[in-house]
């Protein structure tokens, strides 16, 4: 397939392994942001070939990861509450809070249903005026624009059972955090596609002049991340940091402002608490008050309990580069896909997940 299957090819792949070897004249550490890149890195085999000197660690690039264990609950007791039914997208399932999770919810009788966009939920509650659907916005910029759309929808169309409940979150901010950290030592940043399509690669360059970051936005082929840890070699072999764009098939620059315009009309920046970073200001986004209606929070009056993490696991220092599954006492043994303690086993897009499936001694 055009753009898929160009990006894959030997006789191109190649050559970019023994150019990453060249390109690597002193240590590198690198974090890769996106889950997806993640995924990727793991399934092309990319880690196995990586030239000695090269570190990757994963950061806070999966949405359900950084879901925290407080958020968790809120979602299973909201979900048990009668005549409401959750709409969720598949990886939230079975993501633990204290107290279970949304499947063990399910097998009490809490209705559930599995979407694959907002707008699946905006019809269920269509075809189910009885009930209250509520869509749980679990997700970065990528996601936020067809939720504000869909709540736009709702509004114009007067769809009155159905509701968010907004965890959305926003990739800048808690990474700004992180790169304070002087234990932390990163290099450069592998910044995410997807996410990078709604705010533009231009959004890196504060990382470039405030922490002297390599950046590059890069796909997730083996051809794009390849060139994407070459540039990031080169770029600090040169004592040269800026942001390279790789992916302008899909990312631009400048932000996506149509996208952004709608999210605005629908969001307003919020305090948010993430898994392993805590509460960050203004890191989330919350309904407006124009759209109060369509808020769960408000419409069901919602105090986000407080909630501890569970014991051992270690997903709140995976997320922020500070160790790798293998280092959790849990990994593989007390936490596993079937039976899992923390979110990085669970999501498709975890740290946890990629080196179970993919490589557990990567």
């Amino acid at each position: 397939m055009k753009h898929i299957d160009e990006y894959r090819t030997s006789s191109l792949v190649m050559p970019l392994v023994a150019e990453l070897e060249k390109a690597i004249s002193k240590p590198v550490r690198l974090m890769e942001v996106c889950g997806t890149h993640t995924m990727a890195i793991f399934r092309n085999g990319i880690r196995s070939i990586l030239p000695q000197g090269m570190e990757i660690v994963s950061g806070p690039g999966c949405p359900v990861c950084v879901t925290s264990a407080s958020h968790m609950d809120a979602f299973i007791s909201m979900a048990e509450l009668p005549g409401v039914r959750v709409a969720i997208f598949g990886d939230l399932f079975r993501v633990p809070g204290t107290q279970g999770s949304l499947a063990n919810a399910s097998s009490r009788g809490a209705q559930i249903s599995i979407v694959y966009s907002p707008m699946d939920a905006l019809d269920i509650a269509k075809q189910n005026p009885e009930e209250i659907v509520v869509f749980l916005g679990v997700g970065f910029e990528t996601t936020t624009p067809g939720i504000a759309a869909t709540i736009r929808a709702a509004h114009r169309e007067e769809i009155t059972n159905f509701c968010v409940f907004s965890t959305q979150k926003v990739i800048p901010g808690p990474l700004d955090v992180l790169m304070q950290d002087p234990d932390l030592k990163i290099n450069g940043l592998l910044c995410p596609g997807h996410v990078s399509a709604i705010i533009g690669a231009s959004a890196y360059q504060p990382f470039v002049d405030k922490y002297g970051l390599a950046c590059v936005v890069a796909g997730f082929e083996p051809a794009d991340l390849l060139n994407g840890l070459i540039l990031l070699a080169r770029q600090i072999a040169n004592n040269d940091p800026q942001v390279d764009n790789i992916y302008p098939r899909v990312v631009s620059w400048e932000p996506n402002q149509r996208a952004l315009a709608m999210v605005e009309e629908i969001f307003e920046p919020a305090d948010m608490e993430w898994r392993g970073l805590g509460m960050l200001p203004q890191s989330g986004l919350s309904i407006k008050e124009k759209y109060s209606s369509f808020d769960a929070q408000k419409r069901f009056n919602i105090t986000i309990p407080d909630a501890e993490e569970a014991k051992g696991c270690l997903c709140g220092e995976i997320l922020k580069g500070q160790t790798t599954p293998p280092s959790c006492p849990l990994f593989d043994t007390r936490c596993k896909p079937a039976t899992p303690v923390g979110p990085c086993m669970v999501s498709s897009e975890g740290t946890c997940a990629a080196y179970h499936k993919y490589g557990r001694d990567a």
